[in-house]
């Protein structure tokens, strides 16, 4: 029998200073955190609403109280974002899914599709609006996966699928969706996902910069 997908959430606790830096100005630091937090809670939400999977968070910094049941928690390992991707894809036994924090717009039914796609000798690659990308599947792990692909560039994606195709797998596309980097990315997130905990989080940043002007 093959063994359960594994959804990795690649993730920073949120903290003031640190988090979401980029959403800086309107947000205030601690603003800009709870967005991220917000973030965080529904990209959760939306893996524990995935059947079939076991649920893995690799994580920056310390757990909290934004964390669910049903997660194990690994620190993330390595200097920079690729090794950090490598070590938390390479300790998983079976089928990987690694998302990140960025997308919480993402739904059960879009993860799902990409957690079934995932087959021998192929990768799944969903592209970001920014040029990275925001979901790779594999169907075991491979070392050398990210190796080379430079981190939060403009053509990350690009040369993300290159480096898997080179380590032998072809590549099947996700759909496209838009990260979290700008104030007007969460804007757009909050307003495809109207009710979430990012969309309230969102609507009081809005509400404090409106009492302020």
């Amino acid at each position: 029998m093959s063994a359960r997908p594994t959804v990795v959430v690649m993730a920073k606790a949120p903290r003031a200073g640190r988090s979401k830096t980029r959403l800086c100005p309107p947000c205030r630091p601690e603003q800009a955190a709870a967005v991220a937090e917000a973030a965080l809670r529904d990209t959760l939400a939306t893996v524990r609403a995935t059947p079939g999977v076991a649920r893995v968070v690799a994580l920056d910094g310390p757990a909290g109280p934004w964390l669910p049941a049903g997660f194990d928690v690994v620190a993330q390992r390595g200097d920079g974002l690729g090794e950090r991707l490598a070590h938390a894809v390479g300790g998983v036994d079976g089928p990987v899914v690694v998302i990140g924090m960025d997308t919480p717009q993402l739904d059960p039914a879009t993860l799902s599709s990409v957690v079934r796609s995932v087959r021998p000798g192929r990768a799944v690659l969903g592209p970001a609006d920014d040029g990275g990308w925001w979901v790779l599947g594999l169907h075991r792990a491979e070392r050398h996966a990210f190796d080379g692909v430079p981190m939060s560039a403009d053509d990350t994606g690009i040369r993300q699928a290159e480096q898997l195709r080179r380590c032998g797998l072809a590549v099947d596309p996700a759909p496209t969706l838009r990260d979290i980097d700008h104030w007007p990315d969460a804007l757009a997130a909050a307003a495809a996902t109207p009710g979430s905990r990012l969309a309230a989080a969102v609507a009081e940043v809005e509400a404090s910069l409106v009492v302020a002007g």
